[in-house]
């Protein structure tokens, strides 16, 4: 019976059947998004830093924030990244993503270096983009926005492009190196790999930017932009072993998929569960990855606490997401629950942002908020160990890069959106506050936590569809032994 099962899957044995080969794989691409994830989030912890020398209030800092996303929004660059992606393969997207993301970490830290405010072109930088800094201003650039925050805007979003080009294609190899093993288990490792480069971003940029005492913004930016050039190495080498997969997979008489034509993405286009689950998506990570922008100073407003002394408080979140990811991953390939992973995310969501918007104010308390930010790992952890592998049921393989790179350009939507949003909304409901150590979070929260009461109505409707249309969210990811030996006799039959 094993043999017979092994004759219908695989002639022969591919390197991806071999576990060290998948797993170094593996390796090589989380590396690097751990080295993105690291550059995302570099200056969240610095805040009140880039307040006090460089002079970016909470509008300033919103708009430098969401400039990451700007061009995968606004230039469709995402949606490009995945046809690049379903054209050209892994291997040169991941290059090229690799690339991209050095390019526009550099120009991010030389804005903050004290060489730009020398240069002429801090002085052409002032008089760039002065739009007014009013509701239909979508560009990151207003009339009286800091040169550095311009300049840093720039090279953000020149680096977000390369970023989300990055897990597009990060998802799109895992896939390919783990369909029908530990595809779950896997892709949480990454996720997890990935949210412990925040971690380390809180607990050692306040300490690199303040070290002996001489502040630096661009201290910590300069060893981050080192770390996103050791991942291009890494692109590189695993671009080596995805050749010889494909050589593997071209020889061994496994049959191809029709190619991809831009035509075909009409099939993406047209499928109501496929939206659903990108409408989920964006309103859960919008009230992810923009707070992150504002914990380490929301946390310092309400607890009374230092830059460092928050960054160790926010710690707990990323390294929780990244323990628990793993496991959760394991339970969906095994046990399956996808749906309901969901929902259950969305509703601990809900519960943080309501605990900082109310209860942490309050109390002041370090215990709550410890207890929230891990209630809030936890829920990071459930949602994207159970969404990513699940879009891979519910659209075809040659699609599955065009399939990532829509939902991507629809979070990045809202990731550009809410940073701004959220910086406008607190210095609206801080009128005349001006040390960063004194501003309310109660409306921001309050605005998070409204995300998450959306993404459960989806969830819940996502897991009713479910139900109706069989698409198999529920189902694990690994195969029982009972639906293997259906599929044999299937194929005897």
């Amino acid at each position: 019976m094993a043999n017979l099962q092994k004759s219908i899957s695989s002639p022969q044995e591919l390197l991806r059947d071999k576990a060290w080969a998948r797993w170094t794989a593996l390796v090589l691409l989380a590396s690097a998004m751990f080295f993105a994830y690291i550059f995302v989030d570099v200056l969240s912890p610095l805040q009140e830093y880039l307040q006090s020398t460089k002079g970016w209030d909470p509008s300033a800092y919103g708009r430098f924030a969401g400039s990451e996303t700007f061009l995968n929004v606004f230039v469709f660059f995402l949606i490009f990244a995945g046809i690049i992606l379903d054209k050209m393969g892994v291997r040169f997207t991941a290059i090229l993503a690799g690339a991209v993301m050095v390019a526009g970490g550099f120009i991010n830290y030389y804005a903050l270096t004290d060489s730009f405010m020398e240069s002429g072109l801090k002085n052409f930088m002032d008089d760039f983009v002065n739009l007014p800094d009013t509701w239909w201003n979508i560009t990151p650039f207003y009339d009286g926005m800091p040169a550095s925050a311009k300049l840093s805007a720039i090279g953000f979003m020149i680096f977000g492009c390369g970023c989300e080009m990055s897990g597009i294609t990060v998802s799109r190899g895992i896939v390919k190196w783990f369909e029908g093993k530990e595809m779950a288990l896997a892709m949480g490792i990454e996720m997890a790999v990935a949210r412990l480069g925040v971690a380390v971003v809180f607990l050692g940029s306040p300490a690199i930017a303040t070290f002996r005492d001489n502040i630096s913004v661009s201290r910590p930016i300069a060893l981050s932009v080192l770390l996103l050039l050791i991942g291009l190495i890494g692109f590189i080498v695993y671009s080596f072993m995805d050749k010889k997969l494909e050589n593997e997979m071209g020889s061994n008489g496994e049959v191809k998929d029709d190619p991809f034509k831009i035509s075909d993405l009409k099939y993406i286009f047209s499928s109501k569960v496929f939206w659903i689950v990108a409408l989920l998506c964006v309103l859960y990570y919008s009230a992810i990855f923009p707070f992150q922008k504002y914990a380490n100073n929301m946390l310092q407003c309400n607890l009374g606490i230092s830059a460092e002394a928050a960054g160790r408080v926010f710690f707990v979140f990323p390294l929780g997401a990244a323990a628990i990811t793993p496991l959760l991953g394991n339970f969906l390939d095994r046990k399956g629950k996808g749906a309901t992973m969901l929902i259950w995310g969305a509703i601990l969501m809900i519960i943080c942002h309501l605990t900082f918007a109310f209860v942490l104010p309050a109390t002041r308390s370090a215990v709550i908020a410890y207890s929230a930010i891990v209630l809030l790992g936890i829920s990071f952890s459930l949602v994207p160990a159970s969404l990513w592998p699940s879009v891979p049921k519910l659209v075809d393989n040659r699609l599955l890069g065009s399939a990532y790179a829509v939902i991507f350009w629809i979070q990045n939507i809202g990731l550009y959106a809410f940073p701004m949003i959220i910086g406008a909304v607190l210095a609206a409901t801080n009128p005349g506050v001006e040390n960063a150590m004194d501003y309310n979070y109660t409306v921001p929260m309050l605005v998070f936590a409204s995300l998450g009461g959306l993404a459960l109505i989806l969830g819940i409707i996502l897991k009713a569809l479910d139900a109706k249309k069989h698409y198999g969210l529920e189902l694990p990811n690994i195969p029982s032994e009972k639906s293997l030996e259906a599929e044999v006799e299937s194929a005897e039959g």
